[in-house]
């Protein structure tokens, strides 16, 4: 008795993918998540500093994508869409668990010693510094400067005033540039 095994070809391109994951095909939704999730759990985790929480955050962000994926217009690229999911579900999550508090004090944006900050350190690294900023500053640092949001659009996203989000990204990179001079001192002097 000979015994076939059935394959289901799955087109590679993402917009077939699509179309079949938009008809519940289960294959395809999986497929698109096996595509999106390493990218997206990066994602989640610059928000948030506990794997486990970015991990539910992500699974919670690809339910929303397939429940709201008849919403994509093929305007702009899928992951960008999947993306700005993610850094809202991440937000929310914050949200809920009052993570976030934004420092009113007044700051001079325009000091370009703080400005200016080379990252040339590992990676990992450099996460666990972002973990170490405030979560306001944390959140303002990682959609301006990780994911590119202008000013104006993060200040709606977090519902504060652009000048807000200005003086957050401020005091961000600049709280990393102390981080980052502490440690270039302790490497030059030897101490490790």
């Amino acid at each position: 008795m000979t015994s076939f095994l059935k394959v289901i070809q799955l087109h590679k391109s993402e917009s077939a993918l699509i179309k079949k994951a938009l008809k519940n095909n289960h294959e395809a939704q999986h497929v698109l998540f096996e595509l999106h999730a390493p990218k997206m759990l990066s994602v989640c985790r610059y928000y948030i500093k506990d794997l486990q929480f970015a991990e539910d955050v992500m699974l919670k962000g690809f339910f929303k994508v397939f429940v709201n994926l008849k919403s994509f217009k093929n305007e702009g690229s899928f992951e960008g869409w999947i993306r700005k999911i993610m850094v809202r579900e991440s937000i929310s999550f914050l949200r809920q668990q009052k993570n976030i508090e934004f420092s009113l004090e007044d700051v001079d944006i325009n000091d370009t010693h703080a400005n200016t900050i080379t990252l040339s350190l590992e990676v990992d690294y450099i996460q666990q510094l972002i973990d170490m900023l405030p979560e306001g500053y944390k959140m303002v640092f990682v959609m301006y400067a990780i994911e590119g949001y202008k000013h104006h659009e993060i200040a709606t996203m977090l519902n504060i005033n652009e000048g807000t989000s200005k003086s957050q990204l401020f005091k961000a990179r600049k709280m990393l540039q102390e981080k980052i001079s502490e440690l270039n001192k302790i490497t030059s002097y030897g101490v490790k």
